[in-house]
């Protein structure tokens, strides 16, 4: 026996080793991370770069506002493959595009992948030609459309190539294309095109002119687009392009087609356009036979690339081609949306928020909470590097949210703390260790359940939406991991070593789980019997969620810029003017949510809803007596920088996030339990979304990252309760449903009101001291909070109750005990959980 604890304590000793490594490598490699990558600040903190793009008509495609529309869904996928997170795009007037891009390093480059058409196609090679002039005056066709001069300048990157899959380049095509070909090219003006027919003529990487049939393939039979390094074939970086099911079949017609030419024969090849240029002509593999064809479905463009311009690219290509052309037509530095004080007012509620919440858990948990509070500040490290790490933009909402999370992080700590206080008392010679170390075995399915569902949410935003919901999507997932690891390593290591300390053993009170708490003494003296009548829990539910849905049928939602456009105004003030002062006299003036950013040296933005002309009068008004005369210089309507393509990627991402959680319930629970949460889940929205109804608030942007937060704590509360209740049920055959249920709220109802304090500290600091914005974002999810902490105690858990009579899960016989057995009335005591066997430990 006592062997046998010696090994069990050295087993121990390695693992608590090895944890501690694992805590101290985390922890350094923030610290480096932190110190060394500079974190990008988004444009309501920083500013960044602004890009006006103006759309031109041609002969096939209008430049109104409908095709200027799809144009900046088309841009908003390539800034996302670029890299820029929380961008602004939106449509000014007409045929105008304004694009607000944060921390972008290479503001020409930007522009350059932005105005590119990117305009794909896949030809049939006739023959040579004796060159693009000589082709334009040929009687078979008039001159056509002919690629611009800047387009072709800022085609430098085109290079030669080979189609994949069986398909090599010719000898020709082999040399490595320079970069003034594009000039060569534009000189000899190629784009020579017989409109009946679609033929062309077009020079290719060497300059040798080729008869091109009409476009077989275009970038609507594109399913994707991949830049790798081909190493095993020494081909360097190239372009994989995979083509849909009809553009698969068509690509196999084309190159059979060539096939039945021989070697050396210009129609053994096939041309691959990119905007009015060859960017690769290759043969087609002898091994290919006549009429067989490449049915691989893909191909490859090769060359002389290196690994940014194989990047863009793919990027272009996958992006998809601009509706109408478009044009750069300014450039230029913007400020910061939100001004100084704003940051600096948000950036003190913050530390008094936060400040205030480790206060609050030191007190409740002593030892245990002063080392959840060092934990909970590495988590704090560990998110900031991991969002350094990967370039990720942080705006003001991240940042409130942010230091909401660490509020929420403090839910894992509380779950261990609490399990660890029920072990303490339940033993006879209780330990402080041997509780702690059950505690965090017995919390861990709740811990994990909770954060695999919140993680799945996250993955499904991050890979379907996009704009600023994806950027949430990253931002949860990273605060989710790093509070797994701040809990069950950081924690467990320092609560587990102090623990172990003989001045902490001799002095158990100290590490605040030796007593219960006063919420779970003043429980255990009364027992209330809560879910007696869970019909009047879900009646009363259904009036408040009537109540409050009501105010968005009555009054309306009053959505935001993003969501409506507005009117954008810039004026030239006679003298600088402080954006701060602006949007005081602004809001002064009646209008408190306009959005105002510094532009250029004495240029000044003025964003705001619609505004009848007397309206944007006062606003002229207002910024000429602050800049001593204000010259309009341009006034125009905006469309909103959440499209209708965003937010039904949105919309998509987070129906298919709520089934995939519902069905990791199920799998993990029961069907009814995921059922239930869902339901809760709906419940919060409804009302909160009705709430801001009544209020009279904006639903914008801001609103939609707090709502998005108040979805990921409303499921947790909910998985921590049933976790409890299926614990109890593999314990308890005979109690009945409900009692269980019962038991369960009573048992976790400390934790719901610890972790539900430590949120909302931090909230009502950010509520009484930020900005106008920010306050509606903390009021958000103060609303959130409270009713997620209600809906999972007296919505779901009545809704899996009755859920349970009507399922089938017991036979009538046991109805009818679980019935006589409610109508008993409460039992003597509550049913604590068991703890397990556990050897006494002595330092």
């Amino acid at each position: 026996m006592k062997r046998s604890r010696s090994r069990s304590r050295r087993s121990s000793g390695g693992v608590s080793r090895v944890r501690a490594l694992i805590a101290l490598a985390v922890i350094g490699v923030s610290v480096a991370i932190a110190l060394t990558v500079p974190v990008r600040l988004g444009l309501d903190l920083r500013g960044g770069t602004q890009i006006v793009l103006e759309t031109r008509s041609t002969k096939a495609a209008k430049a109104d506002r409908e095709a200027t529309d799809r144009t900046v869904e088309v841009l908003r996928g390539r800034i996302d493959a670029l890299g820029v997170s929380e961008p602004t795009i939106v449509r000014s007037g007409e045929n105008r595009i304004v694009v607000e891009l944060p921390g972008v390093q290479d503001p020409k480059q930007a522009a350059d992948v932005l105005g590119r058409t990117a305009q794909l196609t896949v030809h049939t090679v006739l023959g040579a030609a004796e060159s693009p002039e000589d082709a334009a005056k040929d009687p078979a066709g008039e001159p056509g459309d002919e690629a611009k001069k800047d387009d072709a300048e800022k085609d430098e990157t085109a290079k030669d190539g080979a189609a994949g899959d069986g398909a090599k380049k010719d000898d020709a095509a082999d040399g490595a294309a320079k970069k003034d070909d594009a000039a060569k090219d534009d000189a000899a003006k190629d784009g020579a095109k017989d409109e009946e027919s679609g033929e062309r003529v077009l020079s290719d990487e060497t300059g040798q002119a080729l008869r091109l049939k009409a476009a077989s393939l275009n970038g609507q039979d594109v399913k994707g687009a991949d830049a790798r390094f081909d190493q095993q074939n020494g081909a360097g970086w190239v372009v994989t392009v995979d083509f849909k099911d009809k553009g698969s079949d068509r690509w196999g017609d084309i190159t059979g087609e060539a096939a039945c030419f021989p070697a050396g024969d210009p129609q053994r090849r096939v041309a691959i356009v990119l905007d009015n240029k060859i960017i690769s002509a290759p043969q087609v593999d002898p091994s290919v036979g006549c009429k067989a064809g490449i049915r691989g479905g893909s191909t490859q463009i090769t060359g002389s690339f290196d690994a940014a311009e194989a990047r863009e690219l793919a990027l272009l290509i996958k992006g998809g081609a601009l509706p109408v052309p478009v044009e750069t037509v300014e450039q230029r530095t913007i400020g910061a949306t939100l001004g100084d004080e704003a940051i600096t007012a948000a950036a003190w509620a913050a530390v008094i928020g936060t400040a205030l919440t480790a206060l609050f858990i030191i007190v409740v948990y002593r030892l245990m909470g002063l080392l959840s509070t060092i934990a909970l500040a590495c988590y704090g490290l560990i998110s900031y590097a991991a969002l350094a790490a990967i370039g990720a933009t942080l705006t003001l909402p991240g940042l409130a949210g942010f230091v909401l999370a660490i509020g929420m992080a403090v839910d894992a700590n509380v779950l261990v703390f609490e399990r660890a206080r029920e072990e303490h008392a339940a033993r006879s010679r209780p330990s402080p260790r041997a509780a702690l170390t059950t505690g965090f075995r017995n919390a861990l399915s709740a811990i994990a359940d909770s954060n695999i569902t919140t993680l799945i949410a996250a993955a499904l935003l991050f890979f379907l939406a996009s704009g600023p919901v994806k950027g949430f999507g990253v931002t949860l997932g990273i605060g989710v991991l790093a509070s797994m690891v701040s809990a069950l390593v950081i924690t467990r290591v320092m609560a587990e070593f102090a623990a172990s300390r003989p001045a902490v053993f001799r002095r158990p009170h100290i590490t605040g789980i030796s007593t219960t708490g006063p919420v779970r003494d003043r429980l255990l003296r009364r027992n209330p019997f809560l879910m007696r009548h869970p019909r009047r829990w879900l009646a009363a539910s259904a009036a408040v969620l009537v109540l409050c849905g009501s105010g968005i049928l009555v009054r309306g939602l009053e959505f935001g810029i993003e969501f409506t456009g507005g009117r954008l105004i810039e004026y030239s003030t006679s003298a600088p003017v402080d954006p701060d002062r602006a949007r005081t006299a602004l809001a002064d003036a009646g209008f408190p949510r306009a959005v105002v950013q510094s532009s250029g040296d004495a240029d000044l933005t003025v964003r705001t809803e619609e505004l009848t002309d007397a309206e944007a009068d006062q606003v002229t008004k207002t910024v000429a007596g602050l800049g001593g005369g204000a010259e309009k210089i341009r006034d125009e309507l905006i469309g909103p920088s959440m499209g209708d393509e965003l937010r039904r990627d949105a919309l998509i991402a987070l129906a298919l996030a709520l089934g995939a959680q519902l069905l990791y319930l199920a799998i993990r629970f029961r069907l009814l339990f995921g059922t239930a949460a869902v339901s809760a889940l709906a419940h919060d929205v409804v009302i909160l979304v009705g709430v801001f109804a009544w209020l009279g608030k904006p639903i914008d942007g801001i609103f939609l990252a707090a709502l998005l937060t108040v979805i990921g704590y409303s499921v947790n509360d909910s998985v921590v309760l049933f976790d409890r209740i299926r614990e109890l049920m593999g314990r308890d055959k005979k109690t009945p449903f409900d009692r269980l249920t019962n038991d369960s709220i009573l048992q976790t109802l400390p934790r719901t009101v610890n972790t539900g304090m430590g949120a909302m500290l931090i909230l009502a600091a950010l509520a009484v001291m930020a900005t106008d914005a920010l306050t509606d974002f903390a009021l958000a999810l103060l609303i959130g909070v409270v009713v997620g902490t209600y809906s999972s105690v007296f919505t779901a858990s009545p809704l899996a109750i009755e859920l349970y009579k009507r399922g089938g899960d017991v036979d009538l016989d046991k109805r009818k005990k679980a019935r006589a057995a409610a109508k008993s009335g409460p039992a003597p005591s509550s049913r604590l959980p068991k703890p397990q066997p556990e050897h006494q430990e002595v330092p």
